[in-house]
This record gives C-alpha cells, sequence and structure tokens, in this order.
C-alpha cells in the first residue's frame, strides 16, 4: 500500500500532498536551518518529484545562499508565518518539507545528520544516525 504524505502550514492556508517516497530524510545542522528554525537544526523530508506534490495556498519566499554556496528558495506561509518547504535551485525538481509541517511528523525517519561542522554541543542527536560535516 502506498504511503500518503500530507501536511501544511499552522493557519491551514497552504496545503500539500504526495504519494510518493521521501527520497531523502535528514536533521540539518548548518547555520542557515538553525536560524530559519530557531534551534539548533531543521528536520527534512525530500521528495524526488516535485511536480508529483499537489499543493494549494499561496506562499511568499526568500531566497539565501545555504552552505554549501548553492542557492535555497524557502517558502512560509503569509499569514501565519509558518515555514513550508524549500527548493534549491541547483535541483529545483527536489522538494524538501519541513517534518513538523506533516499532519503526522511520526512519518519522519531520519536518516542522517547534515552539516555536523555547524552544530553545538547542545543540540543533540541520535548516535545511532550517520552524521556527515557537509551535505552528502
Amino acid at each position: 500500500m502506498t504511503k500518503r504524505y500530507t501536511g501544511g502550514c499552522a493557519c491551514g492556508a497552504i496545503r500539500y500532498e504526495t504519494n510518493d517516497e521521501p527520497i531523502f530524510q535528514n536533521h540539518c545542522q548548518c547555520s542557515d536551518c538553525q536560524k530559519r528554525s530557531g534551534t539548533g537544526h531543521g528536520s527534512y523530508l525530500t521528495f524526488g518529484q516535485r511536480a508529483d506534490m499537489a499543493i494549494t495556498g499561496e506562499v511568499s519566499t526568500w531566497r539565501v545562499a545555504g552552505a554549501s554556496g548553492n542557492e535555497k528558495i524557502h517558502t512560509f506561509c503569509p499569514t501565519c508565518g509558518t515555514p513550508v518547504f524549500l527548493i534549491s535551485v541547483a535541483m529545483p525538481e527536489f522538494i524538501a518539507v519541513h517534518a513538523a509541517s506533516l499532519d503526522d511528523p511520526e512519518q519522519f525517519s531520519p536518516q542522517m545528520v547534515t552539516y555536523t561542522s555547524h552544530g553545538h554541543t547542545w543540540d543533540k542527536m541520535d548516535p545511532s544516525l550517520q552524521a556527515v560535516e557537509r551535505m552528502p
């Protein structure tokens, strides 16, 4: 049976859904994700076909160069401010949704911690996860 991933912002103005499986799930400790999340890391599910994700509602965006130097497009709800997903300009077919934006956040199953070189000692990660200093 195909798993369905649904989610959106806190106020419900933005919604997404897909039947695709994520190709990558991670905690990211880069400086951008720390600032974006307001804590020590961001948590994401990355899907390989943005075109297969149905998105409703209007998003606001802003762009930033990530730790890799690649430009990222962050989206958020203009009403409640919730970050919902991000897209890498270098890989526009991919879409990464914030794990906590899922209707069922238990669907998130992290495989790796990325950008540990930017991590803080107080941001404890599961030691069983593979940890890398940058993005693989």
